[in-house]
């Protein structure tokens, strides 16, 4: 696979599509010209950022990685794990007991690492020094398998952002007190993806911690994270120029952000196409076999046009509509995106009207004062719910009882 391609996958079954990609992609062969001559320890890094079912459109479904480590093993490779931690507030066993991650491991015989116990080591990641987890170093190769969603903060999240589940938690807090989008630009400096599988079944264009999902049922691979970012990004309904990190990316050398020179294919389920297509389509009727219901043959995919967006609006209008209702410095992803869907909650129920002030959130409240406040940096406000972060039906009911 070149670096300008992006490969689209669209079906039913997310076990089928994410193995098919891994096939057309020659993800085998591209282990190998990396790691000749001996046996490289690939390491696979789903999207865990809490304890959040696949199906709500926040996490990484755990049938893509099963496909990905079955293919990995089919072609000989054996020395595989998966590798991730959840955000701050949050602990990575929960998030594998629920997304069901916790479970294939133990099936497949693959260990899990659990970046939340690793330690720390300081890096150059183009310039600026970072902090990511010692492990991470170890890897000879690195299956990304994010989830395209949108994000309260940097507007969506995708190849790029994912990789904040490299560092410790205390670099994670950092991170938001530096912006976001330039230490996560660098990031990926130091820390090299070589293949990206990326789930878009069902995200929520929204919320990174899902509640919204909208069902896309589609998979997109590639190898540069600054191209899938940016293809992912018009696929959502964002403007590149918001996710600041994509072009910091770019400039850094990290990968290319302009599609214009990408080649970008669609692979779709030839079963789908001959029962809703097959009168439009140039395919004969003899590819179906007349004794045979479609449903019941083996998957097979052709190759299709680029799907078009579902969608006529920015779905980010919404969030920064409510966005207007918060006064944000420095927040962790956690605080902010439980923060976002209650907001919605209260909106949808028509109980906005009884917030009086802006809703004050994030680090660089701590030790301050000030009337309403949301998790522990905003302790010393005269309104304040403490947590860190607090959970989502705490600060529902906290919002809905203020006078």
């Amino acid at each position: 696979m070149n670096e300008n391609e992006l490969i689209i996958i669209e079906g039913r079954s997310a076990a089928d599509m994410a193995k098919e990609l891994c096939r057309r992609a020659f993800l085998a062969d591209m282990i190998r010209r990396k790691c000749p001559g001996r046996e490289p320890l690939i390491a696979v890094k789903p999207n865990l950022l809490g304890p959040i079912p696949a199906e709500d459109g926040a996490t990484t479904h755990p049938e893509i990685a099963e496909a990905v480590v079955s293919y990995l093993q089919e072609n000989g490779f054996q020395r595989i794990v998966v590798m991730e931690s959840s955000w701050v507030g949050d602990k990575t066993s929960d998030s594998l007991l629920v997304t069901g991650f916790g479970e294939l491991c133990s099936r497949m015989g693959v260990p899990f690492w659990d970046l939340q116990e690793d330690r720390g080591v300081r890096v150059d990641a183009a310039g600026m020094e970072l902090n990511i987890c010692e492990r991470v170093q170890k890897v000879d190769y690195l299956i990304n398998l994010p989830v395209l969603k949108g994000h309260c903060q940097t507007r969506m999240t995708c190849a790029l952002k994912n990789m904040k589940g490299c560092i410790p938690a205390s670099e994670k807090r950092r991170f938001h007190r530096m912006g976001l989008h330039k230490p996560i630009g660098h990031l990926c400096a130091a820390v090299h993806q070589d293949f990206i599988l990326t789930d878009v079944i069902c995200p929520d264009l929204l919320f990174e911690d899902g509640g919204n999902p909208v069902r896309l049922d589609r998979m997109i691979c590639g190898v540069d994270p600054v191209l899938m970012d940016a293809y992912g990004a018009r696929v959502i309904g964002v403007d590149v120029r918001e996710v600041e990190y994509i072009g910091t990316a770019a400039r850094l050398g990290i990968g290319c952000a302009d599609l214009s020179g990408a080649k970008i294919s669609c692979l779709l389920e030839k079963r789908e196409l001959l029962q809703s297509e097959l009168a439009q389509s140039e395919l004969p009727q003899s590819e179906l076999s007349p004794n045979t219901d479609a449903s019941a043959q083996k998957t097979e995919y052709i190759s299709a046009e680029v799907p078009e967006l579902p969608w006529n609006s920015d779905p980010g209008r919404e969030l920064v509509r409510l966005r207007e209702l918060v006064d944000e410095v420095d927040s962790c992803s956690a605080c902010c995106g439980t923060l976002m869907p209650v907001l919605r909650r209260l909106e949808e129920e028509g109980l906005l009207d009884r917030i009086p002030d802006k809703i004050c959130i994030g680090q660089g409240y701590r030790g301050k004062t000030g009337r309403l406040g949301i998790g522990n940096c905003t302790s010393r406000f005269e309104h304040t719910l403490k947590g860190c972060p607090p959970a989502a039906e705490e600060m529902y009911r906290f919002l809905s009882g203020l006078d």
